[in-house]
């Protein structure tokens, strides 16, 4: 006992967090109760004799096990999220490689575009979005960069500008500053401060020219923007080549 006491002996009790079942120190045994049956979290009072109430309770392993959940609440997240992009992505490709004159939908009544008229979609953005199926096609293609919306507002003013009828104008001003000017709307369109300042002035009594300040920056901003990766998108490449190739071919 002296020895031990002066080379700073300790007996071991757990090494690495787990157990330790190996033969128990003599000036310990006493401590340990003989129940076999007992689980690891049970605490080891001292007997009677020799324990003095001192008291003991062993490290359970369950303390260090990694947090399953978290696991397993990361990795779903993961793997939700990887498949959504690996869906949009491949919608993306299917668009960008299959593209042909069916496979985009007739947001407006055309007919089938020659290689002709094709051809002078890239000459000026003016001559695109004159012709209606050219509209189509970009349409399609600002689907593919979210800004569809841009589209979708300057066909709203247009339309607004054919009404004559004063409900009729009230009505369809009404919904396109909701779904398009709006800051509540996901389909809010860019604008600056001036120009949504005469809207606002504007929507008092409304006209069929409510928004022809608004529907001008967006041209422009589509002219300068989503225009020229237009011309070089895939979309409109395979759609020239498709059909210059189904022309010779005939």
């Amino acid at each position: 006992m002296c020895l031990r006491k002066r080379s700073g002996y300790r007996p071991p009790d757990l090494i690495d967090a787990k157990i330790y079942t190996g033969p128990i120190p003599a000036e310990r045994g006493g401590e340990v109760a003989m129940g076999g049956g007992r689980s690891e979290t049970s605490a080891l009072s001292g007997g009677g004799g020799g324990g003095g109430g001192r008291g003991m309770t062993t490290t359970t392993q369950n303390s260090q096990r990694p947090n399953a959940c978290c696991f397993c609440w990361c990795c779903c997240c993961s793997c939700s999220w990887n498949e959504e992009e690996r869906r949009r992505r491949s919608r993306r490709k299917r668009i960008s490689q299959d593209t042909k004159m069916e496979t985009i939908p007739n947001c407006e009544a055309c007919t089938k575009p020659s290689v002709e008229e094709m051809r002078l979609w890239s000459q000026s953005f003016d001559k695109l979005m004159k012709n209606p199926a050219g509209r189509n096609v970009f349409r399609e293609f600002l689907r593919t960069e979210y800004s569809e919306e841009n589209m979708l507002f300057w066909l709203a003013c247009e339309d607004l500008k054919q009404e004559i009828n004063k409900n009729s104008v009230e009505e369809k001003a009404r919904v396109i500053y909701e779904d398009y000017i709006s800051i509540l709307s996901p389909k809010e369109v860019s604008l600056d401060a001036r120009v949504r300042e005469v809207i606002n002035r504007k929507m008092q009594d409304p006209s069929p020219h409510t928004f022809e300040d608004a529907q001008l920056q967006i041209y422009t901003l589509m002219h300068r923007d989503s225009y020229p990766r237009f011309l070089s998108s895939n979309i409109y490449k395979s759609l020239l080549h498709g059909s210059s190739r189904t022309s010779s071919e005939s």
